[in-house]
């Protein structure tokens, strides 16, 4: 009998431990994050990444035509007294 006593308080013991730890890494239960919030999450982490890809496309779709009429310019400047042969 006194086994069987020792044995519920050493399982009760790590079932508290067990539930202290968890409450110290993710809360309260009425504080921890519901799945809606980690879609609101998932979905603004979309957005933003579609924006700084789109950002960085359009930077160096710019960048490329800039060096492109660039170039243009300075191949269709000519010297006047040149002579092509």
């Amino acid at each position: 009998m006194p086994d069987q006593r020792d044995t519920v308080l050493i399982e009760q013991a790590k079932i508290q431990r067990m539930r202290l730890g968890a409450a110290l890494v993710y809360g309260h239960i009425g504080e921890r994050r519901t799945v809606n919030d980690h879609m609101k999450r998932l979905m603004g982490s979309i957005v933003v990444a579609a924006v700084a890809c789109a950002a960085c496309v359009g930077v160096s779709f710019v960048s490329q035509l800039l060096t492109e009429r660039a170039q243009e310019s300075s191949s269709t400047q000519t010297p006047t007294g040149a002579v092509n042969p």
